[in-house]
């Protein structure tokens, strides 16, 4: 359902619902439910081999960071590597753009979160004239390139923008201004890219035409209520990346497990649901 205060324009991030909220008695129940589910299957992508890229793009303070720390809350940091995108130093300017994204792929078994990503060509790097015309342009093919490649090699890709009125991220901002544990997350730069707003929804908008495919569509996701677009982006990762993916426990391999049972003495009962064995 739209909403006139989306600020957004004309197109996709028009059509959100920027009034939508979430209790926080019912936020916070819903939150240690995702966490841990969250953990189930990331457990059980270590042992099937499975690997997934999740990418967060967004305004300047539309809580991708925030998000990012709640699914981290009970993570194995040994499955999971958070890879927070700034400007490319110069090794990685005189190289392909997608050099630095190429190294920071998953292994098997593991998911990469990137804190903004590959999408920074087609957006901040257009509106701000580090990438040519005929640059970011070509961009477009190559990013569903990318992607194709990476879904066909059997990594899952999850894209989340999070979207934010202008009103609320000044709030935001002022907010950060005050609180000295927040401030050294403002800059020079954020004050200045808020002149450039339309500029950076008419990138947006082509961005979101040209790159959601039917192996990797945007998820785009009202953020004004930071606890809302929390608990929307975890429980649609927790829901994609579950698919067709066994989350039990895993067995014990059988020399583990004789060793276990000469030590403990264990219940017949026990061995067999440690083996994963049902009757």
């Amino acid at each position: 359902m739209a909403n006139k205060k989306n600020s957004g324009g004309k197109g996709h991030l028009a059509s959100l619902d920027m009034t939508k909220t979430i209790k926080k008695k019912k936020y916070h129940h819903k939150l240690g439910k995702l966490q841990e589910e969250l953990r189930q299957i990331q457990q059980a992508y270590l042992f099937s081999g499975d690997a997934a890229v999740l990418v967060f793009e967004g305004w300047d303070a539309a809580g991708k960071g925030g998000t990012i720390r709640r699914m981290m809350a009970l993570l194995d940091p040994r499955g999971v590597k958070v890879w927070p995108i700034a400007a490319p130093r110069d090794y990685y300017r005189e190289r392909h753009y997608l050099t630095r994204f190429w190294e920071r792929l998953p292994p098997k078994g593991t998911i990469s979160i990137f804190d903004r990503s590959w999408y920074g060509r087609v957006m901040v790097e257009r509106v701000e004239g580090f990438a040519t015309t005929t640059e970011w342009q070509r961009a477009f093919d190559e990013i569903n390139d990318f992607e194709r490649l990476l879904v066909e090699d059997g990594t899952r890709v999850l894209k989340f923008f999070l979207h934010i009125t202008p009103e609320e991220q000044l709030r935001r901002f002022e907010e950060r201004l005050r609180d000295p544990i927040k401030r050294w997350k403002l800059g020079y730069e954020d004050f200045r890219n808020r002149k450039r707003w339309p500029e950076y929804i008419e990138a947006i908008e082509e961005m979101l035409d040209k790159t959601s495919t039917r192996i990797a569509p945007w998820h785009l996701v009202p953020a004004n209520d930071k606890r809302y677009a929390r608990i929307e982006i975890i429980s649609t990762i927790c829901q994609k990346l579950a698919k067709d993916v066994e989350l039990g426990p895993r067995p014990l391999d059988q020399k583990t497990l004789l060793e276990a049972n000469n030590i403990f003495d264990l219940d017949p009962d026990l061995v067999a649901n440690l083996a994963g064995r049902t009757e």
